[in-house]
């Protein structure tokens, strides 16, 4: 079982920022693949996968999280958490400043948080509701006081989760169509400078950084290349030194793996944690029956498609909690690839041989590949299985609209489950219209009751509990397949030092990133 360790009792965190070391050299360029391009660059108000990559040099937040979603200094220096949970005090750094110059203070928290985020960011706004007031009672402290305990809130401080704007241009304006959305100022360790649209992104080294030494570099560009294998060839001809995860086709991951100089991680998911799985229309069919999706589950051959399919990145999921994410339990039941089991399931609710739909996700071969596997383990128990496969938008559109019997999807879980996994399974989240939520039509009331409890629970232990009961119930239902805990590999030039070294990987990367010469 994996939970946050932090102390029931108050508790005050503090780091002194080191200095760099002398070894780490000052200076150059990076060139990093991002695609697909970004919508925009305002952090507040778009959070999809490229945007945070790149906004999360020019934005930051009051805390970011190491590998093991410990929390560290950003924005705040220290913080304080109350015995009874309710009360979070931030101390913030001294120094800091505005890209424009201006001076950065807690006015700004209080207003990115309680004002402009509440309006637009969904996801915290869940979070947000359990708070109470929002508070600066001088410009260098934050005060979060909660209505009620909600464990997961420490973990809400993340850059893509909570990032900082500037009051002094926002207060008062039209959020959304606000001029300074197309040049964004942020706190960050890089500074925006250009946006050639189907080309580039350029950022500067921010001379005023805060932190002494820091960014070691003196640019970085976002390069657009919309063809995958045009990316590789990039990548391989040295025009770009990063491909973070997912720029490439699986099956090249190898090959420009082996290249000389070229090094390889999978370090940096842990805080969204991935988790890749099918929704199982629980609404009608033969989905819609808890034996037919357990035998969904026995007939998949999940090890042979982690090793084949993804080359062996990633990890076979158990259950609806990463590994990786607080309060993950492995004490439930273990759907091995048992093809006699399925077929006694099947056998035992009748299944008749009415055809199911699978739906893959339209990100690349990788992922039709792997429901052409999945359609083959499904015909070798006797499921009649085909593949209906879609663009985006149709994808966008069937899941949306409940029109699909096996439809793949990966969703982020954000270092907690009631941050990023719980959302999938309660009733209060299905939506028709929506392909985020609880698509699958799963509806367990006294589940339900469970996921909110243990939510607001105080002490880590408590919620280590309830937690390890919800996953053991949830795992006999099935109402998804869960397949695999993703690690899209980051590919990078080996003389490129320190570019991961927090749970978001590449997203606030370059901030530490050096290149040795």
């Amino acid at each position: 079982m994996k939970y946050l360790k932090l102390k029931a009792t108050t508790f005050l965190i503090a780091a002194t920022l080191a200095s760099p070391l002398a070894a780490q050299e000052a200076g150059g360029r990076l060139d990093i693949v991002v695609q697909p391009e970004p919508p925009g660059l305002m952090l507040g108000l778009v959070q999809n996968g490229p945007t945070q990559m790149v906004a999360g040099d020019i934005y930051e937040s009051l805390l970011r999280y190491d590998s093991d979603l410990n929390p560290m200094p950003s924005l705040a220096k220290s913080w304080e958490i109350s015995d009874d949970g309710l009360t979070y005090t931030f101390k913030l750094q001294e120094g800091v400043t505005w890209h424009d110059g201006k001076p950065f203070s807690a006015d700004d928290v209080v207003f990115s948080a309680d004002v402009f985020l509440r309006e637009t960011h969904a996801r915290l706004r869940a979070s947000l509701a359990y708070v109470e007031s929002i508070t600066a009672p001088d410009p260098l402290t934050v005060v979060f006081k909660l209505k009620e305990p909600f464990g997961p809130f420490i973990n809400a401080f993340e850059n893509g989760t909570m990032p900082i704007v500037p009051k002094h241009i926002y207060e008062g304006t039209d959020f959304a169509n606000n001029p300074a959305n197309a040049t964004p100022i942020g706190t960050g360790p890089f500074k925006f400078d250009e946006w050639v649209k189907g080309s580039h992104i350029h950022l500067v080294k921010n001379e005023d950084y805060y932190i002494d030494g820091l960014p070691h570099l003196d640019e970085v560009f976002y390069r657009v290349i919309p063809d995958a294998a045009a990316r590789a060839v990039a990548f391989e001809t040295g025009d770009v030194d990063v491909l973070p995860g997912g720029s490439v086709e699986n099956w090249d991951v190898p090959r420009l793996a082996e290249m000389d100089g070229v090094c390889i991680t999978e370090k940096g998911w842990e805080f969204v944690a991935p988790l890749a799985w099918m929704w199982l229309n629980n609404r009608e069919g033969p989905t819609a029956n808890v034996k037919f999706r357990q035998a969904v589950m026995y007939a998949m051959d999940r090890e042979f498609m982690q090793q084949v399919v993804w080359n062996g990145f990633g990890k076979v999921a158990t259950g609806p909690i990463a590994s990786s994410t607080n309060f993950y339990s492995d004490d439930v039941t273990i759907y091995d690839h048992n093809p006699e089991k399925a077929k006694e399931l099947l056998a035992e609710m009748g299944y008749d041989g009415e055809p199911v739909r699978i739906l893959p996700l339209p990100y690349g071969e990788t992922w039709q590949r792997w429901a052409e596997a999945v359609r083959q383990n499904l015909s070798e128990v006797g499921i009649n299985a085909e593949i209906d496969s879609a663009d985006v938008a149709g994808w966008n559109e069937k899941t949306s609209q409940w029109d699909y019997d096996l439809a793949f999807t990966y969703l982020y879980q954000y270092g907690d489950p009631a941050l990023g996994v719980s959302r999938n399974y309660t009733a209060d989240r299905i939506k028709k219209g929506s392909p985020w939520n609880n698509v699958e039509g799963y509806n367990n009331p006294e589940l339900d009751k469970k996921w909110a409890a243990a939510a607001t629970m105080v002490t880590p232990e408590e919620r280590n509990t309830a937690y390890a009961d919800i996953q053991k119930e949830i795992v006999d239902d099935v109402p998804v397949a869960w397949m695999q805990e993703l690690t899209f590999p980051t590919i990078y030039r080996c003389n490129v030092k320190d570019l991961v070294t927090t749970a978001i990987g590449v997203n606030d990367g370059p901030r530490n990133a050096w290149i040795e010469k």
